[in-house]
């Protein structure tokens, strides 16, 4: 997908970008690929592949109306390199966006990228989402959490549910079918306050199968979740 069949697939869901939009694109290709050398943040390289797997898939919420050009909360979790939550930032200026990843050489990149491309209202934050989940300035303090190939769903609702307002939605953006997933996953939603409301199904333009999971917070998660650091993915609910 080059950058021009980028913005046209864009174009069809009604999403016309400036100039500045676009550059700001090219610029987080470029950074992406010059940091790459350094830190390893992605696989995939190529400008068509980044745009295609990367700025498309990310951009996905926004095309099924999930996320609107809204001043909402959104926290990412993982993130790794900026994804899905800063090309859907890149879209929509008002959203206020969340960052939590392990590794403070990701979020190094992730502070020069954002000054880079002038994105305002981006806060990162350098550590595990088990330790912020317990923080009384984040836990219950999200409209929406997104995690693009984070963790398994039972994993993955432990660290993202306590993050959520209630109503709030989690947003699971996963590349092959779940439902193995959400069947071993019922219970952990459930015991955190969570309910599966939908799945969108949608393949990229270049018939990649693609699904986003749905699950909205009912109410309040049980205090002693998230558990200390690690223990989700070793012992999951």
């Amino acid at each position: 997908m080059t950058p021009d069949e980028f913005y046209a697939a864009l174009a069809e869901f009604d999403l016309i970008i400036s100039e500045q939009q676009k550059w700001q694109f090219k610029r987080y290709f470029e950074l992406l690929v010059e940091w790459n050398e350094k830190i390893n943040l992605t696989a995939i390289t190529e400008e068509s592949e980044v745009y295609l797997k990367h700025f498309y898939d990310s951009v996905a919420p926004v095309l099924y109306d999930l996320i609107t050009d809204q001043p909402v909360s959104i926290l990412d979790i993982g993130a790794g390199a900026g994804f899905p939550s800063l090309p859907m930032k890149i879209l929509f200026p008002s959203l206020n966006v969340t960052i939590i990843d392990s590794l403070n050489k990701r979020i190094n990149f992730l502070k020069l990228l954002t000054e880079e491309l002038e994105l305002e209202n981006v806060n990162l934050l350098h550590g595990r989402a088990e330790d912020f989940g317990q923080n009384v300035l984040y836990r219950g303090n999200f409209d929406i959490v997104t995690a693009r190939a984070v963790a398994r769903l039972s994993v993955l609702s432990e660290l993202t549910i306590p993050f959520l307002k209630k109503n709030g939605c989690l947003l699971s953006l996963k590349a092959a079918q779940f439902e193995e997933e959400l069947l071993e996953a019922k219970k952990a939603i459930a015991l955190l306050g969570g309910k599966f409301i939908q799945e969108i199904a949608y393949h990229l333009p270049n018939g990649d199968e693609r699904h986003i999971a749905l699950i909205e917070k009912k109410k309040e998660t049980p205090k002693k979740y998230p558990r200390k650091a690690g223990t989700p993915a070793k012992n999951p609910l």
